[in-house]
């Protein structure tokens, strides 16, 4: 009966509470959200208007097993949104779609640079955005789910503004944003370039994360750590090559991931992601099952839920599937996110002790039944 009670079935995923710490806005549309606004704002770029192919074709991109091809994609969304109109329309869809998948706490990400070609100030995208998501929050708890959305403000590695971005995150943090990252292509931006960026983030006592360990290797991931004090990182995929299997079969620790693991540093794992981008060969060789067995502070996200063809619920049914993680697994994972989320302290307890573990445990408390239908009682 007790394995019974911890069965992770995608009906359980689906209304188990989730946390989300690496989403990006702009990589969670929806398919017919992308073809309205093109037709709203003359954007004539699609590769299709029929919004199952659309769907499909991005997914089918991203499935390039390249970094850089996978970025691509990014063309069509950035540029149907490029008006405080179409941000607010996608960051209130953004909060109802996770909320409706069971998250309920997101820190969702973008880069406001690149909503600039309309001519929008920095500042109107962030209050679009911000504007936004409280909506979405307001349409959720009016439907009966609550979630709490944040935000992280990302600079682009190549564009050279991270020390401008930087500051927006700082003088917007009482507003919504939570915090900073630097993302897009690691090789040849090394994060080190933006030393003086987060020096100025940790005078300012503000949160921030950095991409590190997708597209490259363990010095990526040592510099966000050792030179720019990175508090979590964005993916962190190649950890793993800093740990090797004896002659024995031990397990043995190389400097780096035993530093990692020691000071807790949150991993923000995608999988689907880190499948399409080639940081790993698939779902059953992704680090993740061998991270979560050694007790790395792992956690689970969906990176870009469009271009991904995924929830953060389709992520848990993966790892179900192909680790056997049950009710207790996806707990432990949620409970990893919901400790390294960029809220002060006393907010995510209660999110914890209040939702996630009244959560898992009503969900626990329900007998299973095989027959058709599905059905569910009390116990």
């Amino acid at each position: 009966m007790h394995d019974e009670l911890n069965i992770a079935t995608p009906d359980r995923i689906r209304r188990a509470p989730k946390v989300l710490l690496h989403d990006h806005l702009d990589g969670g549309l929806r398919p017919s959200t992308v073809i309205e606004l093109a037709e709203a704002h003359g954007y004539r770029e699609l590769p299709s208007t029929d919004s199952e192919e659309l769907g499909r074709w991005f997914v089918d991109s991203a499935n390039s097993g390249s970094l850089e091809r996978y970025l691509e994609t990014f063309a069509h969304t950035v540029g149907v949104m490029q008006s405080a109109e179409a941000l607010f329309r996608v960051a209130a869809e953004c909060a109802e779609d996770l909320a409706d998948d069971g998250v309920v706490y997101a820190e969702v990400r973008y880069a406001p640079e690149l909503f600039q070609e309309g001519g929008l100030e920095l500042a109107e995208v962030v209050e679009a955005v911000e504007a936004g998501f409280r909506e979405g929050e307001r349409r959720t708890a009016a439907a009966g789910r609550r979630i709490r959305v944040g935000t992280l403000l990302c600079a682009m590695r190549q564009n050279a503004r991270a020390a401008e971005i930087a500051k927006l995150a700082v003088d917007y943090r009482d507003d919504g944003v939570l915090g900073f990252d630097i993302a897009g292509p690691e090789a040849g931006f090394p994060p080190t370039w933006n030393r003086e960026t987060f020096e100025y983030l940790r005078r300012q006592n503000a949160h921030f994360t950095i991409h590190a360990g997708e597209a490259f290797g363990l010095p990526s991931i040592w510099e966000a750590i050792q030179h720019c004090g990175a508090e979590r990182l964005g993916h962190g995929v190649r950890i793993v090559d800093d740990i090797s299997t004896t002659g024995s079969g031990s397990v043995r620790l190389g400097r780096l991931a035993s530093y990692v693991r020691d000071r807790r540093i949150p991993l923000e794992m995608c999988p689907t992601s880190n499948v399409q981008t080639g940081a790993a060969p698939s779902i059953a060789e992704h680090p993740i099952g061998r991270l979560r067995s050694l007790y790395f502070r792992v956690t689970v996200n969906t990176d870009n839920r469009l271009m991904g063809g995924t929830t953060m619920s389709h992520e848990f049914e993966k790892l179900v599937d192909t680790f056997g993680y049950t009710l207790d697994d996806m707990q432990w994972f949620t409970v990893n996110a919901m400790k390294s989320a960029f809220l002060p302290f006393d907010e995510r307890l209660a999110l914890i002790n209040d939702v996630i573990k009244p959560g898992y445990a009503g969900i626990r408390a329900e007998r299973l039944f095989t027959q058709a239908g599905g059905e569910r009682t009390a116990r």
